[in-house]
């Protein structure tokens, strides 16, 4: 059973909701607004969170924030009943899986649903070879099957798309990738949304190599990435 966070501060829509996900075999946790999904999804996971843009003490899109920068893995989905362009870019660029405005058919959602948690396990089944050893990446360890980077004593839990991407640029040290080529390779598609997510997951890669130097990941305007590593 798929399990998923609904956030949605209107208690009848929530209620309704809810129980058509469960007939449909969904595994449901409700929270009313953002501070206490961000409580439940910092300690429990989910396959899918489907967020309301509109809801008291925090919003959708700073939920959505949130949910990137913690659980970079897991998909989601804006409920909204604004219907303009620039909130549906908005949330396009926060790295949502997809948009859907009020009023909609619960079967048109369920169906969504189930695309992007398919899309979500392909793309995770998907790409590199990773590595059985550990490797020395400048002057970090990176530990690829147990996901951790490590320097100075100091180790830092990464998540799989993270490894995987880290592994990759690696492996192609100094040398320009396109970026068709990276999505392909990662994440199995060249799509919108996976272009969205790459650009979340470098940004949190160069985070955690920010330590040595000798280490960057270059952007190329066009065409897309370069891990340089010097000696």
């Amino acid at each position: 059973m798929k399990k998923i966070l609904l956030v949605e501060d209107d208690k009848d829509f929530g209620t309704m909701l809810k129980q058509y996900l469960t007939l449909n075999k969904f595994g449901v946790t409700w929270a009313l607004h953002g501070e206490e999904a961000y409580t439940i999804i910092k300690e429990k996971d989910f396959d899918l969170c489907i967020v309301d843009v509109m809801m008291p003490i925090m919003d959708g899109f700073t939920l959505a924030k949130k949910i990137v920068e913690l659980k970079p893995d897991t998909p989601f989905l804006f409920l909204t009943a604004r219907k303009t362009k620039e909130d549906r870019i908005k949330g396009l660029k926060l790295g949502a899986d997809d948009y859907i405005v009020k009023p909609f058919e619960a079967e048109e959602l369920v169906l969504r649903l189930h695309n992007i948690i398919k899309r979500a396990s392909q793309q995770s089944n998907y790409g590199v070879e990773g590595t059985t050893e550990t490797v020395a990446i400048g002057k970090y360890t990176f530990d690829y099957p147990n996901l951790t980077l490590t320097i100075h004593n100091n180790t830092s839990k990464i998540t799989e798309k993270e490894a995987k991407l880290l592994y990759y640029l690696f492996s192609n040290s100094n040398q320009l990738l396109r970026r068709e080529e990276i999505l392909s390779q990662v994440w199995g598609k060249t799509d919108f949304f996976s272009g969205r997510s790459m650009d979340v997951f470098v940004s949190r890669i160069r985070k955690y190599l920010k330590e040595d130097p000798n280490i960057s990941i270059e952007s190329v305007r066009g065409i897309g990435l370069q891990f340089n590593l010097s000696q």
